[in-house]
């Protein structure tokens, strides 16, 4: 029994990963034979993956037809940063002000800060060949803070709300990052979040956190929308959600 969850759990995760790299693109048919053949599986852990990324709003069911990875649409992505800048702010915010009250909160916060650092001055010493490579480092570090965030919570609903779109956030990171002067930007703006909650600047580290979100989607907006022109029909941008 525990082999059979372990794959099912290996499956799930491949491709769930798959469709946040954009490698399963937004409007692909997912057959289950095909993935089986793919991920060398037999269907049913397939089908399993297929429904608990459904769950996660990262797979469609379409009638008479098989499932779809879930397409990207203008009104879908604002709806969903519309729910962050409900969600985010806060959960930031409480995080600083649980870390001016123990000091033991901030302590992976304070280690971010340190690689932040480091990755900005090696990324603006870099040709720009080893700047597209240095990409997924920046990733990490991004995926380390919000994961921090989460952790660090106090609200356990907040956290595992933020969790739970945590696939949808995670597919539209390549997009808002669209060039390295966005990706300075952006560290930028991790770097105002970061000392906020490492200062135990409650009203700062929000204030910052609505700043990135409302940036991140002007940077997203701008590349889908180039995208949509280029795109053959991949994503859907339109402004019905």
């Amino acid at each position: 029994m525990a082999r059979v969850a372990s794959k099912n759990e290996s499956i799930y995760e491949r491709m769930k990963q798959d469709i946040e790299s954009l490698r399963l693109k937004p409007g692909a048919k997912l057959s289950e034979v095909h993935l089986a053949e793919e991920y060398e599986a037999s269907r049913t852990p397939v089908r399993d993956a297929i429904r608990r990324l459904a769950r996660e709003g990262l797979v469609d069911f379409v009638p008479g037809e098989v499932a779809r990875v879930a397409s990207i649409s203008l009104g879908g992505v604002r709806a969903l940063f519309d729910f962050r800048m409900l969600l985010e702010p806060n959960a930031v915010a409480s995080v600083a002000s649980a870390g001016a009250a123990d000091d033991r909160v901030l302590a992976p916060f304070r280690g971010l800060l340190e690689r932040l650092d480091k990755f900005d001055a090696d990324f603006r010493s870099s040709s720009v060949t080893a700047q597209a490579r240095n990409y997924q480092n920046f990733y990490d570090l991004t995926e380390g803070f919000d994961q921090a965030v989460i952790a660090a919570c106090r609200n356990p609903y907040l956290a595992r709300t933020i969790a739970d779109l945590r696939g949808q956030t995670v597919r539209l990171r390549a997009l808002s990052h669209s060039g390295p002067q966005r990706m300075l930007v952006s560290v930028e703006e991790h770097r105002a979040m970061l000392q906020a909650v490492v200062h135990g600047d409650a009203q700062a580290a929000e204030a910052a956190c609505r700043h990135h979100l409302a940036q991140t989607l002007r940077a997203l907006v701008n590349s889908l929308t180039d995208l949509g022109s280029r795109s053959g029909g991949d994503l859907q941008l339109h402004d019905a959600v």
